[in-house]
């Protein structure tokens, strides 16, 4: 009798067991996977504009099932360590121009020269060559959503910058970029690596004589009021990658992946339109402050960074090299 009643027991344990548990795979079933972002941008800008609306859309196709958290303002780091934390899984979504965790071949864009324009670098993007480009860190976790413009860098003094000669002996303000770095090696220039936040006070006590920022940094950091002469040269282009950990990303399913890649597609889709206006916007401001702007003979500029060419070719490949060079020039 006795043996009975806990064999009863025990089997009224288990079978509240077994329904406390569907309840516990029921529940998380229909929990929304939420998704950290995270970029070193500010609040207000662009960037941040752009992945509020990436977050808006892929809660609407999903139907609520993905909640895309973000992070703005390095809350989470700087770019080396988002793309770090992206890699490691404590970030499900990086944005950012640091590359070396994701692969350093991705700096094959930043080449001198290599781009005219904003159409330019577009088309690259949208082109099957682009697109192998895009792929590249995969093997390391990483998947790459899209390409978001950090924009085109230029010249900027208290004197214009016209000529390669009007560089040599300069003591310019680059970020620890080694094809920066390498170019202005080329072009004559003294490059100084300062932190971005110290810019300012190093044109305004001449510890650095010019910078060669993107035009959006140009202009919220006042670095004009410093450098009043902003010579348009676009001698580099600097991409902001969008990816994600690739596990994270294979963990969804198919029809939140689907919904994650359509968000993306859209908001590179809109954040080029955007960025268009951005810059007109911007250099009309600039000028009603005084600044003058001038655009360079790039040919002249260009006839140098040979050698920057044959030294990253060594590094990352001459195929790879040869083949966006040329891809980039056909469109």
């Amino acid at each position: 009798m006795f043996r009975r009643m806990e064999r009863n027991r025990f089997v009224t344990i288990m079978a509240g067991g077994v329904i406390c548990l569907s309840s516990l795979w029921a529940s998380t079933a229909d929990a929304e996977t939420i998704l950290r972002l995270a970029h070193a941008s500010a609040p207000e800008s662009l960037i941040n504009q752009a992945v509020q609306k990436f977050a808006d859309e892929v809660s609407d196709i999903s139907k609520g099932s993905i909640k895309v958290q973000i992070f703005p303002n390095a809350q989470l780091g700087d770019e080396g360590p988002i793309a770090d934390g992206v890699g490691a899984g404590a970030i499900d979504i990086g944005l950012g121009g640091a590359v070396d965790a994701i692969d350093p071949r991705l700096n094959v864009l930043s080449l001198p020269f290599l781009f005219k324009d904003a159409d330019n670098v577009h088309k690259f993007l949208d082109s099957d060559e682009g697109q192998k480009v895009q792929h590249l860190g995969e093997d390391r976790g990483y998947l790459m959503l899209g390409v978001l413009d950090s924009g085109f860098r230029q010249f900027a003094t208290n004197k214009a910058i016209e000529k390669p000669a009007d560089l040599a002996g300069v003591k310019i303000r680059t970020p620890p970029n080694p094809v920066i770095l390498a170019t202005m090696k080329q072009l004559g220039a003294l490059a100084e690596s300062i932190p971005f936040g110290q810019v300012y006070t190093a044109l305004q006590s001449h510890v650095v004589a010019a910078v060669e920022p993107e035009m959006r940094d140009y202009y919220d950091s006042k670095w004009y009021e410093v450098a009043k002469n902003l010579s348009i040269s676009n001698y580099i282009w600097t991409a902001n990658w969008w990816y994600m950990n690739k596990d994270k990303f294979e963990s969804l399913s198919p029809e939140e992946q689907a919904a994650v890649k359509k968000s993306a597609v859209d908001t590179v889709v809109w954040y080029r339109g955007e960025l268009s206006k951005t810059y007109a916007d911007i250099q009309k401001k600039l000028e009603d402050k005084g600044v003058k702007v001038t655009t360079v003979n790039t040919e002249l500029f260009a006839a140098l960074v040979a050698p920057v060419y044959a030294q990253f070719s060594t590094e990352w490949g001459a195929d790879l090299v040869s083949a966006v060079k040329q891809t980039a020039a056909s469109n």
